[in-house]
């Protein structure tokens, strides 16, 4: 005899059981969130802009890409905004180029977003 096919419901179910010991893992560790919405929004204006990069058709393009991106998404998550963050560190680099370290965003001191 064939098994009927599980509902929807029966599918959720099922995949929780067999997930639970990852589903409650942010439990033993207070720092962990129980979802990743805040990476989501993080990279949906990437996701929803990603037809208009079309410069990045080359290895080459898509590090610059990235990298950019990279300093961009951790100046806010370091509260800063990303045009004077950059500004300062362009500003900064000119003057000491050897001084990296300070200009990290967590050590950046500018005015909030």
């Amino acid at each position: 005899e064939q098994v009927p096919p599980k509902s929807a419901l029966g599918k959720a179910v099922s995949y929780s059981i067999n997930q639970w010991p990852k589903l409650v893992q942010y439990i033993n560790d207070g720092q962990l969130s129980i979802d990743n919405n805040r990476a989501e929004r993080a990279i949906k204006p990437f996701v929803i802009g990603r037809k208009n990069w079309l410069f990045a058709n080359t290895k080459n393009g898509a590090v610059a890409s990235a990298i950019l991106y990279s300093v961009i998404e951790t100046a806010k998550a370091n509260g800063l905004m990303p045009f004077n963050y950059l500004m300062h560190c362009l500003e900064q680099l000119s003057n000491q180029p050897d001084e990296i370290d300070s200009l990290l965003p967590w050590n950046v001191k500018l005015e909030p977003v």
